[in-house]
């Protein structure tokens, strides 16, 4: 009982205070990929800690039962006594029935979104290459609009696709600078960072840092994709290029991701000092330890009992 409370106590706070300490720190801007897995990682683990909160409260009723005794002897009364439960049987399905909801619901949550995402990825690069025509010289599908664009679909049928509109306004620099980032959402694999994003919403949605992480990731990946397309080039075109594509007004896809434009064009022009060796992997440190949180919070007594148990001679 006591373990899981403090599982829960856990999830409390993190999914609460964890959006607020995440959201105030300057650094993720300087290290997008970095926040990406951080705030991913901090919001899973919530989802972790209320999942294993659940089977810990279950344990006396299930595996730690008459099974393991005949292997480890003495050692599983202490497991049976490091989790008890003293609500007995009451407290035993309650658990299993929080663990059982947090891992029915994560499944269901994500089998639903990635299906949709398939299959709106999958109508839109068909719809583009049957209105646009291929560019071969540009890697991206031409669609005659009006309005300036450029975006990605990611998918069993990546695209990028570009508007007429935006080849006529940018010039041949800002074009390829424009390109390069939409092929950098696609080989960093950025749909599927949102999507586990937007999974975490949807599965609890009613805590700060599951919204959050979805907020700031959909901001992130636009950041690293800017990064990955300025590593040997000059950040100016993208940054003017981002100028005329955003006076243009929202567009679909990845590259219309609810970011500040006015941030990102500042960032290009005046990156920022990157963190150290030292930061980095103090942050990376951090990361793990969000993510060993939970189930070393719920191994802790195992481990405890195991380590001071002793089977008896028979």
């Amino acid at each position: 009982m006591t373990v899981a409370a403090i599982l829960l106590v856990y999830a409390a706070c993190a999914g609460t205070f964890g959006a607020t300490m995440l959201g105030r720190a300057r650094w993720p801007a300087r290290a997008p990929l970095l926040a990406i897995i951080t705030y991913l990682t901090a919001a899973w683990s919530v989802v972790a800690a209320l999942g294993l909160a659940g089977l810990t409260l279950a344990v006396r009723a299930t595996a730690l039962g008459g099974g393991l005794s005949q292997l480890i002897g003495a050692c599983v009364l202490r497991l049976r006594d490091a989790y008890a439960t003293p609500g007995g049987a009451t407290a035993a399905g309650l658990g299993l029935t929080l663990a059982g909801a947090v891992m029915a619901r994560t499944v269901v949550t994500a089998v639903t979104h990635l299906r949709a995402v398939r299959r709106h990825a999958v109508q839109h690069a068909q719809t583009a290459r049957l209105v646009g025509h291929a560019a071969p010289a540009l890697g991206a599908v031409l669609v005659d609009h009006e309005q300036p664009a450029a975006y990605c679909v990611a998918g069993p049928h990546p695209t990028v696709i570009l508007t007429t509109a935006a080849l006529q306004t940018l010039s041949p620099d800002q074009v390829d600078a424009v390109l390069a980032h939409e092929r950098a959402h696609l080989a960093n694999h950025h749909h599927r960072l949102l999507a586990i994003a937007k999974i975490g919403r949807q599965v609890l949605p009613f805590l700060p840092l599951m919204r959050d992480a979805d907020t700031q990731i959909t901001r992130l990946v636009e950041m690293h994709a800017d990064d990955a397309a300025t590593a040997d080039r000059d950040a100016g075109p993208l940054a003017t290029a981002l100028v005329v594509l955003a006076a243009a007004g929202p567009r679909p896809g990845l590259a219309a991701a609810a970011t500040d434009a006015i941030q990102r064009i500042q960032r290009l022009l005046s990156p920022a000092e990157p963190l150290s060796r030292v930061r980095r992997q103090l942050l990376r440190t951090g990361a793990a330890a969000l993510a060993l949180t939970p189930v070393l919070l719920a191994l802790t007594p195992a481990i405890v009992a195991l380590a001071l148990g002793r089977v008896p001679a028979t």
